[in-house]
């Protein structure tokens, strides 16, 4: 078996994926400077003559898995494989990998220390500091910058997969109460408390969206649930944009309804006017969608990745359950 590799993969990886099945044709996007699209992708495809996919970001719609159906498997190095056509591959019988909870420790992370420096006034602090602004004498930076704590506060997630769960293990301790709304899970640590959606927007200090994108959850975030959240709320999004509907979020920003929020992601990467009405208010931080990039990620999704390729080369059970499918 030939592979082509288009994601990040250290040599160790590599080396692993020649042990289990062959040869491995390495062409990561990096080195193009952005993930290949799909008129690309197929080039490289007949270029190697690969009969497998391992890809990060790189568009492998309808039209590539049309002129390739043949393919042993695609492995996806995302948290979910929505860059890919699963329903075309669904239909061709193509086997799709993908390595959910790759970024959890990144994401929760950022989380931790962007929701802190919202509390604690950081920005605002920092850029008071480096101009020039502290005077012989004057308290005005302890009294226009005290901050909250966030122990104490209450923490509702909506979702509570890899990320939430691994936020909520660092959260517990500071002490922080966790609630989440998530009706597909049944099974969960009883220090959580499992709640409705609306109640999650009425009583949490923080509240933090983890959802993917689907049919359901696209503009899932209305107007309605964030007029019920408090005023000295934060609202947090390291998810997907479109599961929130901008307009609400920043009338509530723009409106002084909420405290603030913690961004990651927009609308539209590259923003647009309306995300840069977002990213310039100073009730926001945020951040160019990099609450999931650390070099430690790349190292993650090798592991995760190549254990699964392990397990179905030795049981070849089905990769991915289609039920829920991402276009």
């Amino acid at each position: 078996m030939k592979i082509l590799v288009t994601a990040p993969y250290h040599q160790e990886g590599i080396e692993a994926l020649e042990k289990m099945f062959g040869e491995v044709i390495y062409r990561s996007w990096k080195e193009n400077g952005r993930a290949y699209y799909a008129e690309e992708l197929i080039e490289l495809l007949a270029e190697t003559n690969a009969n497998a996919l391992i890809t990060e970001h790189d568009h492998v719609t309808e039209e590539v898995l049309l002129a390739y159906p043949d393919l042993e498997f695609i492995g996806v190095c995302r948290g979910t494989p929505s860059n890919v056509s699963l329903s075309t591959a669904r239909k061709l019988n193509i086997p799709v990998f993908y390595t959910p909870a790759r970024n959890a420790q990144a994401v929760a992370e950022m989380f931790v220390s962007n929701v802190i420096c919202v509390l604690r006034k950081t920005i605002g602090s920092w850029q008071w500091l480096t101009g020039e602004n502290w005077e012989e004498g004057a308290h005005t930076s302890y009294l226009e910058f005290k901050g909250n704590e966030l122990a104490g506060k209450t923490v509702g997630m909506v979702g509570f997969g890899a990320v939430g769960q691994r936020i909520a293990g660092m959260l517990r301790h500071f002490p922080c109460p966790i609630q989440f709304y998530d009706p597909y899970l049944a099974e969960f640590d009883q220090a959580y408390v499992k709640t409705s959606i609306e109640e999650i927007f009425k009583t949490s200090d923080i509240v933090s969206i983890h959802l993917p994108v689907n049919d359901t959850t696209i503009g899932m975030i209305d107007e309605k649930l964030i007029s019920l959240m408090k005023p000295d709320a934060i609202f947090v999004n390291t998810a997907r944009a479109s599961v929130v509907k901008r307009e609400a979020l920043l009338t509530a920003i723009e409106n002084n309804q909420i405290r603030g929020a913690v961004l990651d992601v927009f609308d539209h990467e590259p923003p647009d006017a309306q995300d840069y009405r977002l990213i310039h208010s100073p009730k926001v931080l945020a951040t160019p969608h990099t609450a999931g990039a650390t070099f430690e990620v790349e190292s993650h999704h090798v592991q995760i990745l190549n254990t699964q390729l392990k397990e179905w080369q030795q049981k070849k059970t089905v990769a991915l359950d289609y039920s829920n499918e991402t276009k």
